[in-house]
């Protein structure tokens, strides 16, 4: 039996039998551990509630044949405490703990950046200086970003000319005249500068940025963070948002 300590944040749980329950966690130093935590279900468990999704925690296992057993448990903060109490947020949360799950798709693979961009995600969602949809859709971007996946918002994704013109989920970001598939979305200038003021982090203008524009800012990154994984994000169904603008839904031929 080899015991190990880490820092992590809770993705999500699944009932084990009668008393027990699956803990999926994003670790620190480790990535993701899948881990059983036993007897948790039961009222005078010492660490259930400390286990719940959301729950920034540190924590001891010990390595087991399938999965690894949580032995001890202490809150950092327990940031679904104050998401629960406000809808929107909560949703925004919701999806972040998703999308950090299906990016890390190894076990016990390093994501440091990953981890500390869904702390940092968890953070800003409940401190409430931002809107919730402006804090999800920085989130999913920075994801997309330590992914290798970030799309082209200075130039074209093709050919890297300078004038672009349109925004192609397939060619991976904006596009020129020339480049232009089929199909690609039209979004006005100011939506393309505040999908790169989330990437930046610049939050003065994030925060300046017109509702029009976030609406069609949420349905491209949504789309575009979709397509790369393939499939969609099932929390994303309850994310309070505007009716997305036509040219933000997936190009022909897309894979949901």
């Amino acid at each position: 039996m080899v015991l190990y300590r880490d820092e992590g944040v809770v993705l999500r749980t699944q009932k084990l039998g009668e008393a027990d329950r699956i803990v999926t966690i994003l670790t620190k130093r480790t990535g993701k551990v899948r881990g059983v935590a036993r007897g948790v279900r039961k009222t005078t468990s010492r660490f259930g509630a400390r286990l719940e999704p959301f729950s920034h925690i540190d924590l001891q296992l010990h390595t087991g044949r399938t999965l690894d057993v949580v032995t001890q448990v202490e809150t950092i903060r327990p940031y679904g405490e104050a998401l629960v109490a406000d809808y929107p947020r909560y949703t925004a949360g919701t999806a972040m703990l998703e999308t950090a799950d299906r990016l890390t798709v190894g076990e016990k693979e390093p994501a440091l950046r990953q981890f500390l961009l869904l702390v940092g995600g968890l953070r800003t969602l409940v401190e409430g200086g931002h809107e919730a949809r402006l804090v999800l859709d920085a989130f999913f971007l920075r994801s997309l970003a330590v992914a290798g996946y970030a799309p082209a918002l200075a130039e074209c994704a093709r050919c890297g000319a300078e004038a672009v013109r349109a925004f192609a989920i397939v060619a991976g970001g904006v596009v020129c005249g020339t480049c232009r598939p089929q199909g690609a979305a039209v979004p006005a200038a100011e939506t393309i500068a505040l999908m790169i003021a989330l990437l930046r982090g610049d939050w003065p203008a994030a925060d300046a940025s017109e509702s029009r524009h976030r609406v069609e800012c949420s349905g491209l990154v949504a789309a575009y963070l979709q397509w790369h994984l393939e499939h969609g994000i099932r929390s994303l169904r309850h994310v309070e948002r505007e009716p997305a603008h036509p040219s933000a839904q997936f190009p022909h031929g897309s894979r949901t």
